[in-house]
């Protein structure tokens, strides 16, 4: 018997092996009366053993941290489905990730059932579940056939005789097909389906599901929402590992096999010989799980860290350079993945240095990789970021198809073009890339953004999986039947030997990984999507409820619509009709920022001025975007009568008293959506203080928080961008709403002590374009008089929260403290502004007339404890 418990709160599992002898013999375990007796008396010991943790398992405060794999205790009604579940487990063959998929199954059935599962070694002496590679599964004597070829990573669930036995069959095309077919087991009794009579083969749709981390070597995160990075820290590879092992875990279960765990602004530090090894620690966690290491890499490395005085592709001496590194890698990771390339991108050194092409470069460092079975993922993001913006016909948009579409047939057969999925940048709402449609003698793989950085950076609830899914739909119309963008990049459109979809995460330290409790759904979405693009979203929100907060119908309901709904409420009262996100993308990539966009060189443009808004894309009169796509497409986007609402500003210029397809005007259009999208984020906040009884306290309360600031930030984005197109159209809202707020209280027409107005830029991230701040150590207050009705009001106060500083604040009300907090939420920003704005809501304040409203507030540091209104609202 081999034991092993873990007191950290994650892990809880024993392991008994008992082996009667060699060979799969049919036979009963007479014979063994003595030994078998203690063995089952000593089962029986460490199951209530189990049992009991199980149920202290069920019972602790809930982290996030298990995520979907919580395998919590199903209720005694629903666990007795199961009684018929085998109690042993046979595994064929011997691997790390066979192991793995032991100890996995047997951690599940323990925690979900109560029921320690006895590893029986190679004998089947009676009812078992049988895990293996089919081949290893015949080589024991069991004539097992499925219906067709599982391919190298599929499964299969089969119900079965074996030797008279009922067994429940485990079978992959190798060690990590059995893997999966584990974990799809498990989710199926997590969710309370039927196991007794299962036929049920999977295959992945493509070979590459990988995940990419933005991770810098001194332990920070580009673009990452949930802590520092578990790989790294103060230029050298994390000491515990911990971490990053049951991160493997995690994407293993839901299909993934890849992960490049760096930034692609690649640090060459991590091609030094004496970081090689640390990456070998990596790669040692990864293993068991299935997952293969892969580092984004600078081009640049042979003369950065190489001692050459070059690293043009086409040098004899940068070719030789990077084969050495290669056989150095392999040399200690014999299932080193490959590199991620970013070059000529946003001031990446790149193969346009020596007028040589992405091909050069991308092929040079595959014939490296070649011999060793590695890969180069080369990403397509090239373009230009000091366009002039003066010129109408410069687009970035183009970048992508310009660049790569002349290259196509010139790259080698183990390099990818990892293109992401829209042709500007993750935006809330995007075309489908032309490149897709432009590689048809390429690899292709798509690029999702799991972390939110343009869609609420994980303080939003936005839900995904529901805007890639349309991606992946899309018909490109590139041959004589349906070609949607999943069957592109799988390779089966145009033949491609490898191909498949890449996942930017950022996982952090954060317990729950990605900061937000239900931003967890968008790492399930993508692997579940990854390995099946035909599932639909309902489908996959469904699935990752029931895992991550149990079976309970009201939560399951609630949570689905939740997440169903999330994105087009967060793309409706931000940027809508595919004007893009709207926000600041020279800074923080996070709150209204709606004019950084205009008149610089980053191509994130919407062209918006007194007569109208929307870039024109045509070919007829615009950038001639539109052309890049098969003619079928082309033909949709072209004519202003046939684009779709959702995109007709990505594509056009259009006045703002253009009549869309819904009936109403664009700038109408924009008043109603930004009030529609901020009422809709209020209705979250009351779905889920419906479930307060019914979702432990720990999550409940977190989620909570989050929902009750993102329903303020909507109307910080509500009010920033109409108010910004009532001044730039110069067009009256027909409902009279933006512009007017007859409940607020402007902080500058309030009785300052110590406050002092100051101008806020852009003037449409604050209220009538002032706030008040205050520079005064002992603080400063402000106060009005109510000339309201008696009666309970809420109590609305926009501030700014910075982060370098954290301000406090107190309310009264007469003599009475309503009120304090301080500011402290490390928000992603260093100034007055949308992305530091957050609006607090005081409930159930009773107010008579004449009653004194004040707010005092104390700075700290470069936080001027600044306020911009109150807002009265009778409840």
């Amino acid at each position: 018997m081999n034991s092993s418990w873990r007191m950290n709160g994650q892990m809880y599992s024993v392991l008994l092996v008992l082996d009667f002898g060699v060979g799969w013999r049919s036979t009963g375990y007479d014979g063994h009366a003595s030994q078998s007796v203690k063995l089952r008396l000593l089962a029986a010991i460490v199951a209530l053993f189990l049992f009991t943790a199980a149920d202290a398992v069920g019972t602790r405060a809930e982290t996030g941290y298990e995520a979907w794999l919580r395998y919590a205790p199903l209720e005694k009604a629903l666990a007795r489905k199961y009684d018929a579940l085998p109690s042993n487990v046979i595994t064929a063959g011997d691997s790390v990730v066979l192991r793995s998929a032991l100890r996995e199954l047997i951690r599940g059935i323990q925690r979900m059932l109560g029921t320690t599962l006895v590893d029986v070694a190679r004998q089947l002496g009676g009812p078992a579940i049988v895990l293996g590679t089919i081949e290893d599964i015949r080589n024991r004597g069991v004539d097992l056939r499925p219906s067709r070829e599982l391919g190298d990573e599929g499964f299969w669930l089969k119900s079965a005789k074996l030797h008279g036995f009922d067994c429940l069959v485990v079978a992959g095309g190798s060690d990590r097909g059995v893997l999966y077919g584990v974990f799809g087991l498990l989710s199926k009794i997590a969710r309370g389906e039927d196991v007794a009579s299962l036929d049920e083969m999977q295959q992945p749709s493509a070979p590459i599901r990988w995940a990419n981390q933005w991770d810098n070597l001194d332990g920070s995160i580009e673009r990452g929402y949930a802590g520092r990075s578990i790989f790294f820290d103060n230029g050298n590879v994390r000491d515990d590992l911990t971490r990053v092992r049951d991160y493997a875990r995690l994407l293993a279960s839901v299909g993934i096999n890849g992960c490049a765990i760096n930034n692609v602004n690649a640090n060459p530090r991590a091609l030094e010989p004496d970081f090689l090894p640390q990456l070998a620690r990596v790669a040692d966690v990864f293993r068991p799980w299935g997952i293969r290491l892969s580092i984004a890499v600078d081009l640049s490395s042979p003369k950065l860290i190489g001692g050459l005085d070059t690293f043009d592709p086409l040098d004899s001496r940068a070719g030789q350079w990077w084969r050495k590194k290669a056989d150095d890698i392999y040399r200690i990771i014999p299932d080193f993945g490959g590199f991620v390339v970013k070059a000529d991108s946003e001031g990446r050194l790149g193969p346009s240095t020596y007028h040589r092409t992405p091909a050069d470069a991308a092929n040079v460092i595959a014939g490296a990789l070649k011999p060793h079975g590695g890969i180069v993922f080369y990403r397509a993001f090239v373009y230009n970021h000091h366009l002039d913006w003066r010129d109408l016909k410069n687009d970035r948009a183009k970048a992508a198809y310009d660049n790569f579409h002349p290259l196509d047939g010139q790259f080698d057969d183990n390099v990818i073009i990892q293109i992401k999925h829209g042709p500007i940048d993750f935006q809330a709402r995007e075309p489908v890339s032309t490149l897709f449609s432009g590689l048809e003698k390429t690899n292709e793989a798509i690029e999702l953004q799991i972390t939110e950085e343009y869609t609420g950076q994980q303080r939003h609830l936005c839900f995904l999986a529901p805007m890639w899914k349309q991606v992946l739909e899309f018909d490109m119309h590139a041959g004589r039947d349906g070609t949607p963008v999943k069957d592109i990049v799988s390779g089966r459109t145009f033949r491609r030997p490898v191909g498949g979809f890449v996942g930017i995460v950022n996982a952090g330290l954060d317990t729950n990984w990605l900061a937000h409790p239900l931003a967890m759904a968008n790492l399930y979405g993508f692997g579940r999507l990854a390995w099946n693009p035909d599932l639909d979203p309902g489908t996959i929100a469904e699935e990752w409820t029931r895992l991550t907060f149990g079976n309970d119908p009201l939560v399951v309901r609630t949570i689905v619509d939740m997440q169903r709904s999330s994105w087009p409420v967060y793309e409706s009262y931000t940027g809508p009709l595919g004007a893009q996100t709207l926000t600041d993308i020279l800074g923080s990539h996070y709150g209204p920022g709606i004019e950084s966009s205009e008149e610089n060189g980053w191509g994130q443009w919407h062209r918006a001025d007194k007569e109208g808004i929307g870039m024109d894309r045509t070919v007829a009169t615009g950038t001639g975007f539109i052309g890049q796509y098969r003619v079928p497409v082309a033909r949709i986007y072209e004519s202003l009568a046939s684009t779709p609402d959702k995109l007709l500003l990505f594509f056009h210029h259009v006045s703002y008293g253009y009549v869309l397809h819904s009936g109403k005007t664009i700038i109408q259009h924009i008043y109603d959506s930004h009030y529609e999208g901020a009422a809709h984020v209020e209705e979250f906040v009351r779905q889920w203080k419906a479930l307060k009884e019914h979702v432990d306290a720990e999550r409940y309360a977190d989620i909570l928080t989050r929902l009750e600031y993102q329903a303020g930030h909507a109307v910080v984005w509500r009010d920033a961008i109409c108010n910004y197109f009532l001044r730039k159209s110069g067009i009256a809202d027909a409902k009279g709403r933006a512009g007017h707020f007859p409940h607020r209280v402007e902080a500058e027409a309030m009785e300052l002590q110590g406050y002092v107005p100051v101008d806020v830029t852009p003037w449409e991230n604050a209220s009538g374009g002032k706030a008040i701040e205050c520079t005064r150590p002992q603080g400063c207050s402000a106060s009005f008089s109510f000339s309201g009705d008696a009666g309970r009001y809420s109590l609305y106060v926009l501030y700014f929260d910075q982060r370098n500083g954290e301000s406090k604040f107190r309310i009264f009300v007469g003599d009475k403290l309503v009120d304090q907090w301080v500011a402290s939420d490390q928000l992603p920003a260093t100034k007055i502004g949308g992305d530091s704005a957050v609006r607090r809501r005081i409930g159930g304040v009773e107010l008579h007339r004449g009653d004194q409203i004040r707010i005092k507030g104390i700075p700290d540091r470069d936080e001027h404890a600044v306020l911009d209104y109150i807002e009265v609202t009778q409840e």
